[in-house]
């Protein structure tokens, strides 16, 4: 099979050339910018592109299909050349489901919590030796890549509610029709594509639907959102999954069960309601439940997801991918709650288009709570290149509603006001899904 990527270069997509590749797929791609790790990992296989731009004369009849990437435009040239030949063309949830199609599909969908479930899942079946394909949105410890396709019977799916492609305006996790699913919660998002709250309930309405006749979905019980359930579709079996019994000693959360006690490596309600999420997931692949837990004893969590970068004594740094209002309030709360003793600095960057969005900062209202001190970072150039309605620094401060909130749009200001605030016994939380103005969080963790 010949197989062409139209953006190459995206982290979901080289991910998918990687797993064509090592099927043994015929891979070829274009971008017009190629960045590590997707520059090293495309190169290490034979399969970068040798010059960067689109070049409709890579486009020929002896290709089977056409990937195409968000990234692309809908005008690309090489997508143009590829219409007129008439070539399959596919999104990447498209083509996902084409590959999975005669499999077990289990999707897992939500406002937030996906990446981390989906990852809990794969943790558990590969401590048990369970066969599956995946696809999921971080790179997870023991794990070559981001998707895998093969023989397995069964394909794990992180569900995700954006876009499809330039040219199929569907919701990713609409295209692939699960037996099994799981919905985290919902929470407004993505004000770019569906501007109000109403249009993005409709969106997780139609997921449920398309579930398939006899299949099943569990979800989060503490989710008022998710109470449209019961009434959407008959066809299919229903669990709600609880907040598990825990305590927190010594900096470690441990949980009761059915089965005795476990002490994780995760911390925060959050986390622990995801964990449920995926029990109740893994209980309908099989496993038991004494081995569900046994095996989530070694999860340390996915990347970029309260992921310890820095520890020293009296300093703990993470990041987080924490973006949106729901998940901020989810990370800041159970970083408070499981350092109750330690000061608590949380510094959140405003990056997205709805998080810069003036008719959405109102979201963000009391979403830094309990925390010791608290930072809110925006660069006035991301703004700029999304096209978006410059935003005040008073705007912002406004619309977190806490008196002592500092706002900043220069990252070495940003950087250098929370070095100052170091001292013993200390986290420092930074929250992001891009780089605070192009730091290192890594190494500026590191100078602290």
């Amino acid at each position: 099979m010949r197989v062409h990527f139209i953006a190459i270069g995206g982290a979901a997509m080289h991910n998918l050339a990687l797993a064509l590749h090592e099927k043994g797929y015929l891979v070829s791609g274009s971008d017009d910018a190629i960045f590590n790790p997707s520059k090293s990992r495309l190169e290490k296989v034979g399969i970068l592109p040798e010059k960067m731009g689109w070049f409709p004369s890579k486009i020929t009849e002896q290709i089977d299909s056409v990937i195409l990437g968000m990234h692309a435009r809908a005008d690309n040239p090489e997508l143009l050349r590829a219409q007129d030949l008439g070539l399959n063309i596919f999104s990447y949830p498209e083509y996902l489901y084409e590959q999975s199609k005669n499999k077990k599909r289990v999707v897992i969908g939500g406002s937030h919590g996906k990446t981390t479930i989906t990852s809990m899942i794969l943790h558990v079946l590969n401590q048990l030796s369970i066969d599956c394909d995946y696809m999921v949105g971080a790179q997870l410890e023991g794990f070559q890549t981001m998707v895998k396709l093969s023989e397995a019977p069964i394909i794990i799916l992180e569900g995700d509610e954006y876009l499809s492609s330039p040219i199929d305006l569907r919701p990713k996790f609409h295209l692939y029709k699960p037996h099994i699913a799981l919905l985290s919660g919902i929470a407004w998002d993505h004000i770019n594509v569906f501007p109000t709250f109403e249009e993005y309930l409709k969106q997780f309405e139609i997921f449920i639907e398309e579930i398939n006749s006899g299949g099943y979905l569990t979800y989060c019980s503490s989710d008022e959102s998710l109470n449209i359930i019961s009434s959407i579709n008959s066809e299919i079996e229903t669990e709600a999954y609880l907040l598990p019994e825990y305590v927190i000693e010594d900096g470690k959360t441990i949980i009761t069960h059915k089965t005795g006690t476990t002490e994780l490596e995760i911390f925060g309600q959050h986390n622990l309601l995801n964990m449920n999420g995926a029990l109740n997931v893994c209980k309908q692949l099989g496993v038991e439940e004494s081995d569900f837990y046994k095996s989530m004893e070694s999860f340390k969590g996915a990347s970029k997801r309260l992921e310890k970068i820095f520890e020293r004594d009296g300093l703990v740094v993470y990041k987080d991918f924490a973006h949106s209002p729901s998940k901020v309030k989810a990370t800041v709360k159970a970083v408070r709650e499981q350092f109750k003793d330690f000061k608590v600095i949380a510094g959140l960057e405003l990056h997205t288009f709805s998080s810069l969005n003036k008719s959405f900062l109102a979201e963000y209202k009391s979403t830094m709570g309990g925390v010791d001190i608290a930072y809110v970072y925006f660069d006035p150039k991301a703004i700029a290149h999304k096209k978006l309605e410059d935003l005040s620094e008073d705007l912002v401060f406004e619309s977190f509603d806490r008196k002592d909130l500092r706002v900043f749009t220069d990252s070495d200001d940003y950087c250098n006001t929370i070095r100052k605030e170091v001292n013993s016994k200390t986290v420092v939380l930074l929250m992001s899904s891009g780089n605070f103005g192009g730091i290192v969080l890594e190494d500026f963790a590191a100078s602290l």
